[in-house]
């Protein structure tokens, strides 16, 4: 029974809060080659398409962030480490970061 998911025992009592907890992660690592890819996302938003930007420095996020909302006149934000804009602005999104002197991808769909 090594593979066993035992949640009570009248020795032990307890065992569910022994157990490690297990790493949410959200989606694929990317690699850390410094290349800026750009996503266009549904997913969680009732049907609406974001584009996400991953691959930026963190010290530069908040800036990129303000910019591409500016340059694409729409709203967006911050969000584990990548900048969400609303909307399917990903060509945009890519001519304006290749002025800037980004590497730039663009991934998915």
């Amino acid at each position: 029974m090594s593979n066993s998911r035992l949640v009570y025992s009248t020795g032990d009592g307890d065992q569910r809060k022994r157990r490690e907890p297990v790493e949410k992660s959200s989606g694929a690592e990317l690699p850390r080659d410094g290349v800026v890819r750009i996503f266009r996302g549904k997913g969680g938003r009732g049907g609406k398409a974001v584009s996400v930007v991953r691959g930026l420095p963190p010290r530069d996020l908040d800036a990129v962030a303000k910019d591409l909302k500016k340059h694409c006149g729409s709203g967006g934000t911050v969000k584990d480490g990548a900048v969400e804009i609303q909307g399917d602005h990903r060509e945009k999104i890519a001519a304006r970061l290749t002025a800037q002197g980004y590497v730039v991808k663009l991934a998915g769909g």
